[in-house]
């Protein structure tokens, strides 16, 4: 039988998983405004992971998760970004 993870390792796990998927697009933000193109980028998968996130930070606030509440803010006001300039760079 498995040994149960420690809540404070869990915690790192959660808030390191919550980091990296939130800063994982801010590179692709700062390509997209470096460049002012954004052909490559899918619309509907844009569109698909904005509102992905969106319901995250929705359930986040219904369950009051701060962590998840934070990173799904943070993460919606980047990829909104992203959405914004792929509709204005193409």
């Amino acid at each position: 039988m498995l040994e149960p993870i420690p809540p404070a390792l869990v915690d790192a796990i959660g808030t390191s998983a919550a980091v990296m998927t939130t800063l994982c697009w801010v590179p692709q933000a700062l390509k997209i405004v470096r460049e002012r193109e954004a052909r490559a980028i899918s619309l509907s998968g844009t569109l698909l992971c904005v509102a992905g996130v969106l319901l995250w930070l929705i359930y986040g606030l219904a369950i009051a998760d701060a962590p998840l509440i934070g990173s799904s803010a943070a993460t919606l006001a980047i990829t909104t970004a992203i959405l914004a300039l792929k509709i204005r760079h193409g």
